[in-house]
């Protein structure tokens, strides 16, 4: 396979531009098609929420206030860990603060941000969302608040690492979701299930005199101990190893 397919502006070239190899050329369509895919299952309304996924140093992420339908390769954004843009010419997004603590923090190599509508509903009402499902377990736990902070700041980014410590998620008060894992796939699977969770409390507790029934600590203890085995076998998954978190 080619190295490079395309060349785009790098602020760290004199000459104005370098090659973008295939592996970050393939990031950014895979960014792309996620990006899509929080507009299509409603996590995001028009251009807010954002996506980045790190290639080794560098971290492409969705630019500042572009419609996902609208991007292309050549519209490839990306900065290092420092936050110096050395991909493209759009901006990158405003959260770019969180997104780069987490992988400072973290061994993420994928980061979702959304303003999914329940979960940020819940992010008003609760400092950390009820035990009402077993699936808490797929994001480390009892998923908390973060405290409100402006967007973009280094505030909110504090803000949220607090909020993610032994997670892989947590909801951003009046704000919305910020999730990670180990690809795409997995950061935007744990981001739905944390949408369809915060749904599902609201709904349980819409019932007039009656509350949801929650799980204690030691029933999500065993649920978290039987997820390390769920999924295939390596290479025995169709097209490969597969992992899932995403139910039985």
């Amino acid at each position: 396979m080619a190295e490079r397919d395309m060349r785009v502006t790098d602020a760290t070239d004199p000459g104005g531009a370098r090659e973008v190899r295939e592996t970050e050329a393939r990031a950014w369509r895979e960014l792309v098609a996620t990006a899509r895919r929080t507009v299509a299952d409603g996590l995001v309304v028009g251009t807010s929420g954002n996506v980045s996924v790190r290639v080794g140093e560098i971290v492409l992420v969705t630019p500042s206030g572009v419609p996902y339908d609208r991007l292309t390769p050549d519209d490839i954004t990306g900065v290092g860990l420092d936050g110096r843009q050395v991909l493209g010419t759009l901006v990158p997004t405003s959260e770019l603060p969180m997104h780069l603590a987490i992988y400072r923090a973290t061994d993420a190599a994928a980061v979702v941000h959304t303003h999914a509508v329940h979960a940020t509903a819940v992010s008003t009402l609760v400092p950390e969302l009820p035990l009402v499902h077993y699936m808490a377990a797929a994001l480390g736990g009892p998923v908390r608040v973060a405290p409100y902070a402006t967007y973009g700041t280094e505030e909110l980014a504090e803000n949220m690492l607090r909020a993610l410590a032994d997670r892989s998620g947590c909801l951003l008060r009046n704000h919305g979701t910020v999730t990670y894992g180990a690809t795409l796939d997995q950061a935007y699977d744990r981001t739905a299930q944390l949408e369809w969770m915060c749904r599902l409390w609201l709904t349980a507790s819409s019932v007039p005199g009656l509350a949801p029934s929650l799980l204690s600590s030691e029933e999500l203890a065993r649920v978290t101990e039987r997820l390390r085995g769920y999924g295939q076998p390596s290479g025995e998954g169709r097209g490969g190893p597969v992992r899932s978190e995403a139910g039985q």
